[in-house]
């Protein structure tokens, strides 16, 4: 039980660093069979040998990171194992389901507005760098809700009452209360929980209401998709032939003209119907940076909502919840203590819960204070201890002798381009924060990008004695 909660905190880390579909296509099949502690060996039960060549060629360096973490343990091994040896052509689509296949990356979606136009030229071609989903109407599985995510098992506070009770009113009264109801605040803090709640209780009330809930990712997916296929018109129509849109993380729309300019059509379609919109964003609408104005002023047209970090006692009975869904006995004292750890969001502190849970099955430990205070001590010290990727970035300009500005500009001389890379490995082995807040930090570079420079370092970290030296230092005067 606690092998596959340590795996299902790995896959969260993974959806949200690199998106659902990258979930979906490679990991949804894999399991995490065993944990050898003495050994430190990680089993990996593929479902095959074409998974297993895939996910170990392109995935090895991104399990270790993550799984190091989870597991509290440094330099852990891969062992792949699978049961068949089903070939290759079972998991290639005949020739004619390939015309279905949308051939993108995630920096053609990223530069959406340049290759638009073109993107009907694209060949068509299974998977190469980046994965995708085999089939084109794989993302309809996508839009279903979350039973797991209801009202009843959401925690409130002073930090969420407001967002809860509209959602609440809009779920009893779609349509006319709240329309649209936008919801704000950082990563992990509840907003998906919420829109999944509202979709289940309309669901509840009456099953025959039509929701439909998409990552803005899946929506702009969905949108080349069309293009692709010629089928713009279909895009649109199954929009229009719902009651409500749920709608996550609509910053992404950032920049992305053509797909703003159909959502805008669909959203005031829906608006004219009496039909319920419920958007999610980190941020106020018109705080998003490349969106239109038009677009900005219809989500600020209802209610906007936030959501922040919850206080000590919400944090606690939040950490109550999570225990009893995850069959973890715990006491008040650790409780208390997990919640008064640094976290900027609740995930971190499920994840510390999961870690206590995880060491405590995997040593046959009772979970007590002093065995709380030892691991979250231990991983604080060696992960973030309070260092925030702006503190990496500042170090590693002092230690580099090059200025923050230039380190995050546009510039690509070697020396320069070499410090990002530093500096992006250090923040991701002294953070807590995803490839995307880093990208954002450092000038807007795109998640790839990021994963590009902390595996860059740490294939050369052990052959270059120089470099070693020199991120140790770093390290050194970051921990002090």
């Amino acid at each position: 039980m606690q092998v596959q909660l340590i795996w299902e905190e790995f896959l969260k880390i993974i959806k949200e660093e690199f998106g659902s579909q990258v979930v979906e296509t490679w990991f949804k099949a894999v399991k995490l069979d065993r944990w050898d502690q003495e050994t430190r060996t990680v089993f990996l039960q593929m479902p095959n040998q074409f998974v297993s060549k895939w996910v170990k060629q392109h995935y090895s360096t991104i399990i270790k990171t993550n799984l190091s973490r989870l597991l509290h343990t440094e330099n852990i091994k891969l062992f792949f194992n699978y049961k068949d040896n089903t070939s290759t052509k079972s998991l290639i689509p005949a020739a004619p389901l390939q015309k279905q296949i949308l051939v993108t990356s995630f920096n053609q979606v990223n530069k959406e507005n340049q290759n638009l136009h073109n993107i009907k030229k694209l060949p068509l071609a299974t998977p190469s760098k980046f994965p995708v989903p085999r089939f084109a109407s794989k993302t309809n599985s996508l839009s279903k809700l979350n039973e797991k995510f209801t009202f009843d098992s959401y925690v409130v506070g002073p930090n969420n009452s407001l967002a809860h009770a509209a959602a609440f009113a809009v779920a009893q009264n779609p349509g006319k209360a709240y329309n649209p109801l936008f919801i704000y605040g950082g990563t992990g803090l509840g907003k998906t929980h919420l829109m999944h709640a509202i979709g289940n209780e309309m669901k509840r009330r009456n099953e025959l209401t039509r929701v439909r809930y998409e990552t803005s990712d899946q929506f702009i997916h969905n949108f080349i998709n069309s293009i692709r296929l010629d089928r713009t018109q279909q895009f649109r129509e199954k929009y229009l032939k719902i009651n409500v849109l749920l709608l996550d993380d609509i910053q992404f729309f950032s920049r992305k003209e053509q797909t703003q300019e159909t959502f805008f059509h669909i959203f005031d379609l829906l608006q004219r119907q009496q039909k319920q919109v419920i958007f999610t964003s980190d941020t106020l609408p018109k705080n998003i940076t490349g969106l239109q104005s038009r677009i900005q002023s219809r989500l600020q047209s209802g209610l906007v909502a936030d959501i922040h970090m919850p206080t000590l006692e919400t944090k606690m009975a939040i950490l109550k919840k999570k225990a009893i869904s995850h069959q973890i006995a715990l006491n008040d004292e650790v409780i208390r203590f997990i919640a008064s750890k640094p976290a900027t969001n609740i995930r971190e502190l499920e994840g510390y819960l999961i870690r206590i849970s995880a060491v405590s099955s995997l040593t046959s430990q009772s979970i007590s204070l002093d065995l709380a205070k030892q691991i979250l001590h231990q991983f604080s010290t060696k992960e973030n201890k309070s260092i925030s990727i702006e503190t990496v970035a500042k170090e590693v300009s002092r230690n580099q002798g090059i200025s923050i500005v230039d380190l995050k500009s546009k510039k690509r001389n070697k020396d320069l381009a070499f410090a990002r890379q530093i500096a992006f490995y250090l923040m991701k082995k002294l953070t807590v924060n995803s490839l995307q807040a880093m990208g954002k930090f450092m000038g807007g570079r795109d998640h790839t990008t990021v994963l590009h420079s902390i595996t860059k370092i740490e294939n050369i970290y052990e052959k270059d004695l120089n470099l070693t030296q020199k991120i140790r230092n770093i390290e050194q005067s970051l921990n002090k």
